[in-house]
């Protein structure tokens, strides 16, 4: 029996969509899953201070898809959603310390994660104090989360987000992909609250060092690893920043005890025999006259490696 001039439209329609689409006959092929370990800067900026340009401490780490996002200061949200991170998908969150430019956007981020459909538990470590500032974040929010759970019939995410508080260095997690390890380093007046991370992926080690005072004892912590991700302090530029501030002193003696300069960073990649380093957390962050070279030149002195100053927005893939 001949076809209509219905039917023939919608085989017609049917093998263009075929086509545009990679469909075979009526089948619909899956989506490959995502494979391979990057490490994403979502923001490189030392600092509580919010400028035009590099965003504040930000991090994700992707293995095989899945995040770990590692510290969550100022516009890692908007950072996220620019890098193509499903904000649903978030699964695991890493805090250093509690310092402002760390963490202040935590809570923001998983309530907009929620807002947009997220449905399982999300994992977050950090030192003694996270739980407090997430259970007083939800009872700030309170009013909205219990107003929008029946309105729009979405789980209660305060039970979504689970607390678990890093108390020494050690072990922290262990996935079927990535182990993950603290190690407490000083940033001064935080000295006991203050952890670098090692994850160790199927395709490399990343350690990241940030915040911290130069400490030789990372070089161990990080010894051999693919990818050392470390602050640094360029000293030059520190009292062209004292200038720009009213509490120019105060600040200025906490930068030199609490952080590492870029010669001392150095020393550190050096002494750990790393097969790269980058520097994050740049203080100065927002000063455009200082360049990659002036950032890298003291660290040469020392590390003869590969250098990368990092930006909003890099990725690094091992």
């Amino acid at each position: 029996m001949p076809l209509d001039r219905r039917q023939l439209l919608q085989l017609s329609l049917a093998s263009g969509l075929a086509g545009t689409f990679g469909l075979k006959g009526s089948a619909v092929r899956a989506a490959e899953p995502a494979t391979g370990t990057k490490w994403i800067f979502l923001g490189t900026k030392g600092g509580p201070r919010v400028t035009t340009g590099r965003s504040n401490p930000a991090n994700v780490l992707l293995v095989d898809g899945v995040p770990y996002v590692v510290d969550c200061g100022p516009g890692v949200t908007k950072r996220l959603v620019e890098a193509k991170v499903e904000l649903p998908s978030l699964r695991y969150i890493f805090v250093t310390h509690m310092h402002s430019d760390h963490v202040l956007e935590l809570g923001n981020m998983v309530d907009s994660a929620w807002s947009v459909g997220l449905k399982h538990e999300v994992d977050a470590f950090g030192p003694v104090g996270l739980a407090a500032l997430v259970k007083n974040y939800w009872e700030s929010n309170k009013a909205d989360i219990e107003i929008r759970m029946p309105d729009e019939g979405k789980p209660d995410p305060r039970e979504m987000l689970k607390v678990k508080e890093i108390t020494n260095s050690g072990p922290v997690v262990s996935t079927d992909k990535v182990k993950v390890t603290a190690f407490r380093t000083p940033h001064p007046p935080i000295n006991e609250n203050n952890y670098a991370f090692k994850f160790e992926t199927p395709k490399g080690v990343i350690v990241y060092a940030c915040d911290t005072a130069y400490n030789p004892e990372l070089a161990k912590f990080a010894a051999g690893a693919d990818l050392l991700i470390h602050e640094a302090l360029y000293l030059p530029g520190v009292d062209a920043l004292t200038k720009r501030i009213k509490n120019a002193s105060t600040l200025k003696a906490h930068l030199m005890a609490s952080h590492t300069s870029t010669e001392d960073v150095g020393k550190i990649a050096a002494a750990a025999k790393v097969k790269k380093l980058v520097m994050t957390h740049l203080v100065p962050g927002d000063d455009p006259s200082i360049t990659d070279e002036m950032w890298m030149a003291d660290a040469k002195k020392h590390y003869d490696g590969p250098i990368v100053v990092a930006r909003d927005l890099m990725e690094i893939e091992l």
